[in-house]
């Protein structure tokens, strides 16, 4: 199913001059992205992937969790991660999310970012558990972060500032065309919380926008 964005949603947002994203600063109340960031810090499983590459072990540099519907379960690096029952406030934003956005979601990823040391290197989330044309809603939440995005076939990277509340959408071939990653930065940075939400073809799948 071909996907974008509600028109009023699109009017709150702005480009990041990247086809098929688009960026909501203060989707979220202040109070309301305050209580999650100060709320999930202490409540979420969190856990330091480690990974095999290139031979070696490498250790993540974030914490993660993995919360979802019953059953639903999300692979990438090789590595199956079912979803941990949601946390009622996870749950809640999931629904804020999907009727936001006007799409399903069964699973969110949230990554903990402790200082400027911790980062997410150059990808994509285009594993096939997310099927052909993934739509993907992160929440970012706490210190303010430079989300970066550049094309797969070479070129320069765009950057935008994930504030506060903000939600980043991307849609339809974005995750075919371009990466992204989320720096490091040498400035004096307090924790950020970011919650990417996702349809895995893997569970069920009962996180309707109002009214689907």
């Amino acid at each position: 199913m071909t996907y974008s964005p509600p028109t009023r949603l699109a009017r709150a947002g702005r480009g990041l001059g990247i086809a098929e994203t688009l960026y909501v600063p203060g989707f979220l109340a202040p109070r309301q992205a305050d209580a999650l960031l100060d709320g999930m810090i202490d409540a979420a499983n969190w856990q330091q992937e480690r990974f095999a590459m290139f031979g070696r072990l490498v250790v993540a540099p974030r914490l993660t969790a993995w919360y979802g519907e019953p059953g639903a379960t999300y692979r990438y690096s090789g590595v199956d991660r079912p979803a941990a029952t949601w946390l009622p406030p996870i749950r809640d934003l999931a629904l804020q999310v999907a009727t936001a956005v006007a799409w399903r979601f069964n699973y969110v990823l949230v990554n903990r970012y402790r200082n400027g040391k911790d980062m997410l290197g150059w990808h994509a989330d285009d594993e096939a558990d997310l099927g052909e044309t993934p739509v993907l809603a992160a929440i970012s939440v706490g210190a303010e972060r430079v989300f970066r995005i550049r094309p797969r076939s070479g070129g320069a990277s765009k950057g935008r500032v994930l504030g506060h509340g903000s939600l980043l959408l991307m849609w339809g071939n974005s995750q075919r065309d371009y990466k992204h990653c989320l720096p490091r930065t040498g400035r004096s940075v307090g924790e950020r919380l970011s919650f990417t939400f996702r349809r895995t073809q893997v569970g069920e799948d009962v996180v309707p926008p109002v009214g689907a």
